[in-house]
């Protein structure tokens, strides 16, 4: 009896251990992979690469976006500031004609005003001039050379070489031809040493200041 247990559980015992065997073999083999597991895996890879890629594709928009519209206000204050700089630019010529202009009429005033003050003086000094030739005129043969004549003579032509200087010149009168922005004719002559219209006899010296006359000359015409 005892020999039959024995057998029958040495039996057992390698039946268990057959069986044991067949499970490591089994647990030992690589498992088969599943179709279905493995699609799913890599479609969720791919879904997530372009998340990705689109969310760097929208990042990508949104920095060209900010840079345009960057642009945009950039180019705004820039054309801003070249039409105020093109406004100053328009203005400051202007005021620097208007200046200009203001400068020129100015300096046309003051030196107008300087030739009438100067014609002014001049006019009044010329009847000195006068009584000086008459004086010079009226003295006698033998008073000439004498130091009171010499020196009156020296006087006179001091006189005249300063109004000289002045640009104060006698307006030229007998034997040129008669001309009213020149010479005043306050009466008519017969004469047979000029032509009719011609100047024969000076009365009284005309002056000119800077080519313009500060007395006309008062003159005899041929007739």
């Amino acid at each position: 009896m005892e020999d039959t247990r024995n057998e029958d559980l040495q039996e057992d015992i390698t039946i268990e251990s057959t069986e044991n065997e067949e499970v490591t073999e089994k647990t030992e083999e690589s498992p088969e992979p599943i179709a279905g597991e493995e699609e799913t895996d890599f479609s969720d890879e791919e879904s997530e690469e372009e998340s990705e890629e689109k969310s760097e594709e929208e990042q990508d928009d949104k920095a060209d976006k900010k840079l345009f519209k960057k642009k945009q206000k950039t180019d705004k204050k820039q054309d801003a500031m070249k039409e105020k700089i093109e406004e100053l630019e328009d203005r400051v010529k202007r005021q620097m004609a208007e200046f200009d202009n203001f400068r020129k009429r100015t300096d046309k005033e003051k030196t107008a005003m300087f030739e009438t003050g100067a014609k002014s003086v001049i006019e009044k000094i010329l009847p000195v001039v006068d009584n000086f030739e008459r004086g010079l005129a009226a003295i006698p043969e033998d008073e000439k050379g004498k130091p009171f004549a010499e020196g009156m003579e020296m006087i006179y032509k001091q006189l005249i070489s300063e109004l000289e200087k002045m640009e104060v010149k006698p307006i030229p009168a007998v034997g040129e031809e008669f001309n009213p922005e020149l010479h005043n004719a306050v009466m008519q002559v017969e004469s047979d040493e000029y032509e009719s219209g011609v100047v024969a006899q000076e009365l009284q010296k005309g002056y000119t200041y800077r080519d313009s006359v500060v007395r006309h000359s008062m003159v005899a015409v041929v007739s």
